[in-house]
């Protein structure tokens, strides 16, 4: 077979494996999290902050939940890293933003974080820090042995069908992950363009 159609093979693996009952745990969360007005705090990095930022616009104008990712502030974010360390540049933008036991940190990421291999640490400090204040965890990663995949109240870990394309499948399922949940009629709160055009 020739690369294109086992990538593609791949990824139809992958799809009949993912877990349904975490992505319905996702939608009873985030149903749970709209009610009681809190904030959906999207968090990650590389592929997964542009993933992350691309997520922020579906939740909040597709499903009517406030988002938000420290991504999206260059300034701020470049300023944290500069000053005080790439390790606690979200948990520190977590604290200014007062995560409460009200929101939900959301993690869009390969490996989940660990801090023995210092993969990715401030995703680890942020979720530590979202564990102390009790906010709910979720997350898409594509490892199980990941901090995230430990910790969240609900995470959807993309199948490992083959150890070289881990990445690009995890990022490539993330977007959709989350489009299945803002299109879920559970959460759904405003019709898509182009299906409302159609109609």
């Amino acid at each position: 077979m020739s690369y294109i159609e086992t990538y593609l093979g791949e990824a139809a693996a992958i799809l009949g494996k993912l877990d349904a009952t975490a992505i319905q745990k996702m939608v009873d969360l985030l149903v749970a999290l709209r009610a009681r007005q809190g904030r959906l705090f999207l968090l990650g990095v590389g592929g997964s902050a542009g993933n992350a930022s691309h997520a922020v616009n579906d939740f909040r104008k597709i499903a009517g939940i406030e988002a938000y990712t420290p991504t999206d502030n260059v300034s701020e974010l470049t300023a944290r890293v500069n000053d005080d360390g790439w390790e606690s540049v979200f948990a520190r933008w977590l604290e200014v933003s007062r995560l409460s036991d009200r929101d939900m940190v959301f993690v869009f990421s390969v490996g989940g974080g660990d801090l023995e291999r210092n993969v990715s640490p401030n995703l680890v400090r942020a979720l530590q820090l979202a564990k102390q204040r009790g906010a709910t965890v979720c997350g898409v990663v594509g490892r199980d042995g990941g901090y995230t995949a430990t910790v969240a109240d609900a995470c959807v870990v993309v199948p490992t069908v083959n150890p070289a394309t881990v990445t690009p499948h995890t990022e490539s399922f993330q977007p959709l992950v989350w489009h299945l949940l803002v299109s879920h009629p559970a959460l759904q709160a405003t019709p898509m363009k182009w299906e409302s055009v159609g109609r």
